[in-house]
């Protein structure tokens, strides 16, 4: 029997994996530019840190979570999402000392138990990054550029940005008194879940996909704001609007998270069925106090690569092919041979691409390897060039030759780049 991958899981293979990395050099050069330095937390962490982070009534903690006992019989989590472990280190290492405003970024596998579909994997990974140490308004807009910026020059020009305020929990104490009265007469219309929700957390059953069709109506959030949470929302919007930043305000935008504070957003792109979500975040001020340090403000994002991914080849969006070898060497003869592993090395140690073949083949099966692998350059030695200390370099989109001697090889390819 043939073992395979579990479910929900995928393999990166060449030719894949060069997309993966393409997405993650972009991410890392827009975070250069925004500040952001990277950090890589475990991917398992005590249960309790999600627990406490996320919430114990979202989706995610209830149903979702790779739970297991390790041998000293405490309960470990797979991470299902990134800002806590990352607000846990930052407590941790004490990251609130200098610079005051520390900017951090992430890119990892995450891990949740749900029913696999297109985009959604069982193992999946994002990109992601969080701003701890400000309640500015405008750290709110910039944490939306830079997913923005990032989604831009990946190709997606036409992601559309949602944004909402979820308050403060005053705020939401007074709404959830204006939705429960709006909701549970409608309570036998709505799905199971959001009937067992109605009562713990019921801003969560605005987020369902399912019964979207019975909130028309709901009063909204945004008319049960303090005057402060109000005035920051303006600001963020105002910030959004000097940047040229478009964006829609969606007064349903909750998320899935309880940790989430003020403001709200959601990336959208269409091209990968009924959920159309690639990525959001928003404002989480008290989720590091919830985490055991003292109480600092948090804004972050987190982008799905395999949604991503999806969406941009819905759209025929081509990732730049990688770079070609610069050269085959063909060694032709047992001493031809053992020269051969000693150019391959001083050639890879000048920063050259180099490849040879390792079956003892003719020339006409190597140079149809070269051209397979689509090498600009064959460097063929043989006895004869080997005596005469030199080698035949043959361009392989024209087909000239020229000889050279062995020991300018790295410079003559260096030249040809």
């Amino acid at each position: 029997m043939v073992l395979q991958k579990p479910k929900g899981t995928q393999d990166l293979l060449p030719g894949t994996v060069e997309k993966w990395q393409y997405l993650e050099q972009k991410a890392r050069d827009v975070c250069r530019r925004f500040n952001y330095k990277e950090i890589r937390t475990p991917i398992f962490e005590h249960t309790e840190l999600f627990q406490r982070g996320v919430g114990e009534t979202t989706d995610i903690v209830e149903k979702e979570m790779y739970t297991f006992r390790d041998k000293g019989e405490r309960s470990m989590s797979l991470r299902p999402e990134g800002t806590a472990g990352v607000v846990r280190a930052y407590v941790e290492n004490k990251l609130y000392g200098e610079p005051e405003i520390s900017k951090l970024f992430y890119i990892g596998p995450m891990f949740r138990y749900e029913q696999p579909q297109a985009g959604r994997y069982r193992q999946f990974h994002q990109f992601g990054i969080e701003a701890f140490g400000s309640v500015d308004s405008t750290l709110d807009a910039e944490v939306i550029a830079l997913g923005y910026l990032f989604y831009k020059e990946i190709g997606l020009k036409d992601v559309r940005v949602e944004v909402n305020s979820v308050g403060t929990p005053e705020d939401r104490a007074l709404y959830r008194s204006k939705l429960l009265e709006f909701l549970t007469p409608l309570k036998d219309k709505l799905c199971r879940d959001c009937q067992s929700r109605l009562e713990r957390n019921p801003l969560r059953v605005l987020d369902c996909k399912v019964d979207q069709g019975h909130f028309e109506g709901a009063p909204s959030i945004l008319d049960s704001l303090s005057e402060a949470s109000s005035a920051h929302f303006e600001k963020v919007r105002e910030a959004l609007e000097a940047m040229g930043i478009p964006y829609s305000v969606n007064p349903r935008l909750v998320r899935g998270l309880d940790y989430y504070t003020h403001t709200a957003f959601e990336y959208k792109a269409e091209g990968i069925g009924a959920i159309d979500t690639v990525g959001g975040g928003g404002r989480y001020n008290g989720l590091v106090a919830q985490v055991g340090g003292h109480d600092q403000p948090g804004v972050g994002l987190g982008l799905g690569l395999e949604r991503i991914l999806l969406v941009m080849e819905a759209k025929g969006i081509e990732i730049p092919p990688s770079p070609q070898p610069d050269v085959y060497l063909i060694a032709l003869g047992e001493q031809a041979e053992m020269k051969a592993a000693e150019l391959l090395f001083q050639l890879r140690s000048r920063g050259l691409t180099a490849e040879k073949d390792y079956q003892s083949r003719k020339m006409k099966a190597q140079l149809k390897s070269a051209d397979r692998l689509q090498a600009r350059y064959a460097a063929i030695l043989g006895e004869d060039e080997l005596a005469a200390g030199n080698i035949s370099l043959k361009n392989l989109a024209d087909g000239q030759q020229e000889t050279i001697p062995l020991d300018r090889l790295a410079e003559a390819l260096a030249e040809k780049k």
